[in-house]
């Protein structure tokens, strides 16, 4: 599919920037995967491929336990994206595909 596959992303948050891997696994119209980053590891939960939008939400327990709820684009070997980061408002995100 034209979103899988393992993107090195920086995400600007109130803490930070801060860097990952956010790895697409795609099923029809489903999706799952990981964020992998400096804060651990977090599962895609509800992941949804609308063509090239991904939308999805994860459960983040440190520092502080909230539902991160993100939207992101495929654009060929690049991704961007914002994920709300419940009351500290939404942080942008961007990244490329690994080869």
């Amino acid at each position: 599919m034209a979103v899988d596959g393992a993107y090195d992303c920086v995400a600007k948050t109130p803490m930070g920037d801060q860097k990952g891997v956010f790895t697409v696994v795609s099923s029809g119209d489903r999706f799952n995967g990981t964020f992998a980053g400096m804060m651990g590891s977090l599962d895609v939960v509800d992941g949804k491929v609308d063509g090239d939008t991904l939308t999805w939400k994860m459960e983040m327990t440190m520092p502080m336990p909230m539902t991160l709820e993100c939207e992101a684009e495929v654009a060929g070997d690049a991704i961007t994206g914002t994920m709300q980061l419940g009351a500290f408002g939404a942080s942008a995100f961007n990244g490329t595909r690994r080869a």
